[in-house]
């Protein structure tokens, strides 16, 4: 059979039956959205543990109303209309590039539109890395502690639990969380949708239980409220703000997932379940409060802001909602420890970051990935984080500066996109793009207030990556020039060995080079040292596109330079791991170069750094850099190529 008898066939299978093929897009429309309420929504699905709470303390200190109480609700509630669904859901969900998301992919495809390679591109995407990373650990010990947290609302077993019981049982479960990165989470994902589908119906249910004690707190989705709230407070209402934020953290899940589940699928998650079981449980929450609040004052007594999410269950369905919220926030703290991974390779591939190791936790799915240098500084962080605070009360002040600043990032970037690559006129553009951008600056400018409370701890792990970024990028560019400048052109060299060859022996050598047009270390090296030239030579340079993926028609460009050399560059998407063997085809049949594994050699030039007598870098910055270029993974290991067919040869730069 041909293949377009073949194509035929299905063709005529499909149209015979229609209803089987709608059936089976169906449920796998239906799997990629449970899928995605698991992965996605984990994050900015545990905020109602803490969110509500936080930010009504925040208002409370001279006395909590019932305006103040449908004040804060109102926040809350168009912060997840306007800063989720128009912004993430409607907005930058289709400023995707080639249909993955998140800060570094919304880079890449800003630094495709530009005309060059723009520095201040580039800035914006490792500031919005770097607070990624502050993100990614707080979000673990906050919501682990938030949660076991409600073990105090047990009746027969909260006054039996002290404050080191909870931050025993919090860090059991974040060693145990920790633990297991290494071998993957393949088997257990499939239970992530399922568990947080119940989730988010429970706790929808649990609000709209509520709702009838107080359905004045409806009155909230009237944003007058909001803005009343805020004229009438000062410099409380922006506190309250930066309080009320917590409700839409892990907003930045949506687009950073987006090529795993797809952009449709994450958008019926959230439109159908997700926001109105969230809008449910905050409503009911606050009528939970009001009712409260008119309780306390029939009888004289001053209002007390509580733990309103467990307080709303019914006595004997405490210990299974304590439960269900620890497993709940177990996932949020999966998916964003998943996430550092994956923005760590990005980062490596797009070189802000030295290479790490990396090792595969699955043979199907390739996203699945560990890399052990990023766990064991998270698990510090996090545990850092949960002995320094204690309690998700005190740590809550330090969640919101990462995200705001993370959303300003992206923010700025969507600008490029829509400017360069949509080609929007300039005002269409700032008509978009200002009032979303008003809001992310309010938003981080009300959680700026917050920097001595615990806000200074995400700065201060966001400074520490943005400045080994920096110090990588700027160090590496300063080898690189070094390097040119201590090189010859290989036409050069080309035309000099062609007229005194030296002595050839058989097979092909493999040069790996950062810059194809000079003649790599390692070659000279060899000409010099062992004065023999294999063959056939390849020039082989990785080059990381700005798109994440690279279709195996453009993996390689091939140009032959002369009889002895060969220009190869490797096309490698920033979400791919590049394999040097497997790209060049070594040993598949009908592969265009032809390369046979056992006269194949790898030649690699490792280069030692020392700072110069007039560095152009600050001496701990050379000190800095020494030190993450020494601790680089191996090329050998990063490439994938076999240590049994590789010759290194050192040489000596000073920056």
């Amino acid at each position: 059979m041909t293949d377009s008898d073949s194509a035929n066939t299905v063709a005529t299978s499909r149209l015979a039956n229609p209803v089987g093929d709608q059936g089976a897009a169906r449920k796998r429309f239906a799997l990629l959205a449970i899928g995605a309420i698991g992965v996605v929504f984990g994050d900015i699905g545990t905020s109602p543990l803490y969110a509500f709470r936080e930010a009504l303390a925040q208002a409370g200190d001279s006395g909590t109303t019932a305006i103040e109480i449908i004040g804060v609700l109102s926040l809350a509630l168009w912060a997840l209309i306007l800063v989720v669904t128009v912004k993430y859901v409607l907005f930058l969900m289709r400023a995707d590039n080639s249909g993955e998301g998140g800060v570094l992919a919304l880079m890449a495809l800003a630094q495709r539109g530009a005309e060059r390679r723009s520095a201040i591109i580039i800035g914006l995407g490792a500031v919005g890395a770097a607070l990624f990373y502050g993100d990614a650990a707080i979000t673990p010990a906050l919501s682990v502690l938030s949660a076991v947290e409600g073990l105090k609302t047990v009746p027969d077993i909260g006054p039996a639990i002290s404050g080191d019981a909870i931050l025993g049982i919090s860090t059991a479960i974040l060693i145990a969380l920790f633990a297991v990165q290494s071998r993957g989470t393949h088997q257990v994902a499939r239970l992530f949708g399922p568990v947080c589908v119940i989730w988010f119906l429970s706790i929808g249910m649990l609000g709209l239980m509520h709702i009838a004690d107080a359905p004045a707190i409806l009155a909230a989705f009237n944003p007058a409220h909001a803005f009343a709230f805020l004229a009438s407070e000062g410099t409380v209402g922006l506190f309250v703000l930066g309080a009320v934020f917590l409700t839409v953290t892990g907003a930045e899940a949506l687009t950073a997932d987006m090529g795993h589940f797809g952009r449709v699928p994450i958008q019926a998650g959230w439109l159908l379940l997700v926001f109105p079981a969230l809008s449910l449980n905050y409503l009911g929450q606050g009528a939970f409060a009001l009712s409260a609040l008119e309780q306390a004052s029939a009888v004289g007594q001053s209002f007390r802001n509580q733990d309103w999410f467990f307080l709303m269950a019914p006595e004997a369905w405490r210990v299974p909602l304590v439960l269900l919220a620890t497993a709940a926030t177990i996932i949020a703290s999966q998916a964003v420890i998943t996430g550092a991974f994956s923005l760590t390779q990005q980062a490596m591939q797009l070189g802000l970051l030295p290479r790490l190791r990396i090792l595969q936790t699955s043979a199907v799915h390739a996203g699945q990935i560990y890399l052990p240098v990023i766990n064991i500084l998270l698990f510090a962080g996090v545990m850092m984080l949960v002995f320094g605070f204690r309690t998700s009360s005190s740590m809550a002040a330090a969640y919101g500066i990462a995200v705001t600043g993370t959303m300003v990032v992206t923010t700025c970037l969507a600008f490029v996109v829509v400017r360069r690559r949509w080609s929007w006129r300039l005002p269409a553009a700032l008509a978009l793009i200002a009032p979303l951008l008003v809001i992310d600056l309010i938003f981080f400018g009300a959680n700026i207030l917050r920097v001595a409370d615990g806000g200074w701890v995400p700065l201060i792990i966001a400074a520490s990556i943005a400045l080994v970024v920096f110090t990588w990028i700027k160090g590496r560019r300063l080898v690189a020039e070094r390097q040119r400048d201590d090189s010859i052109p290989l036409t050069e060299l080309a035309a000099s060995l062609g007229k005194r060859p030296p002595q050839r022996v058989p097979g092909v050598a493999v040069f790996l080079s950062a810059d194809p047009d000079a003649a790599p270390a390692a070659l000279m090296h060899n000409l010099k040292h062992n004065r023999v030239l294999h063959e056939r030579n390849l020039i082989v340079s990785v080059r990381s596109a700005n798109r994440p993926v690279v279709p195996a028609a453009d993996r390689l460009s091939i140009r032959p330079l002369d009889a002895n050399f060969t220009y190869v560059t490797v096309n490698c998407g920033f979400m791919e791991q590049p394999d040097i063997p497997q790209d060049l085809g070594v040993g598949a049949t009908g592969a265009p170069l032809g390369l046979v594994p056992f006269t194949t050699s790898y030649f690699i030039g490792r280069s030692a750094v020392k700072p110069a007598a007039s560095s152009r870098m600050p001496f701990w910055q050379d000190l800095l850099f020494i030190f993450l270029q020494r601790n680089a993974n191996n090329p050998t290991d990063a490439f994938g190529i076999p240590p049994n067919r590789v010759v290194e040869l050192g040489s000596q730069v000073e920056i």
